[in-house]
């Protein structure tokens, strides 16, 4: 909708400033953020190297601008997929698959944003990123306190800390997947990684085995 308001001359500003992303993009996920010149990325993108500079001051500006364009992208996604069913559960089923298909589509970018957040500071990109990160666990958590409130859910932890565990649960599974994808492959069934925080590991017959701890072990979905 936004686009449809732009002049002509601006929706072609628009144009080249994205394919000058993806050129960086592929350029950084190719050889890696310190391994690439601006005079590289204007090759490949088939722009002079003044036209570059017109949309960014340096690389560092230009990396700034495509990983935020790219956890926009992310954020956008996974806000959609908790926004459209009207179910509980599956806003949670659906966050969890949109969550892990954007993460391997983009698999290549998070290595390289992994190797470069441990030794530069990109002036202010952390903070931008962990505000969004805050955004998208308030909005987890506000569907736990809603499967709560209509008793879909026990209460056995504040709704945040219930989205803090599911979140936590997926970035730790990313985090495996990225240092040996054979070794651990990423689930693709949204329903296994629910299971791990939900279904509980007791087998049935045992769980009022201790009936001291019952109340506080037997929650799930």
């Amino acid at each position: 909708m936004e686009n449809e308001m732009l002049t002509r001359r601006e929706k072609v500003k628009l144009r080249q400033r994205q394919e000058m992303l993806t050129a960086a993009c592929h350029l950084f996920c190719e050889k890696g953020y310190h391994n690439v010149t601006m005079h590289e990325i204007a090759a490949e993108a088939e722009f002079a190297i003044g036209t570059l500079y017109k949309f960014f001051k340096n690389k560092e500006d230009l990396y700034r601008s495509l990983i935020r364009q790219e956890c926009c992208r992310f954020e956008e996604a996974v806000t959609r997929a908790m926004e459209e069913p009207e179910d509980e559960i599956e806003k949670l089923r659906n966050y969890v698959r949109v969550k892990g298909e954007k993460l391997r589509e983009n698999l290549p970018l998070i290595r390289v944003f992994q190797v470069e957040r441990r030794g530069a500071n990109f002036h202010g990109l952390e903070e931008a990123l962990r505000e969004r990160h805050r955004i998208i666990l308030e909005r987890l958590a506000a569907i736990f306190e809603a499967a709560i409130q209509k008793r879909r859910f026990k209460k056995i932890a504040d709704p945040f800390y219930l989205a803090v565990a599911l979140d936590s649960v997926l970035d730790a599974l990313l985090l495996l997947y990225l240092e040996a994808p054979e070794s651990h492959p990423y689930p693709k069934n949204a329903q296994t990684i629910l299971d791990l925080l939900f279904s509980g590991l007791a087998e049935p017959w045992c769980r009022g085995c201790d009936r001291n701890n019952q109340q506080e072990y037997s929650g799930g979905i």
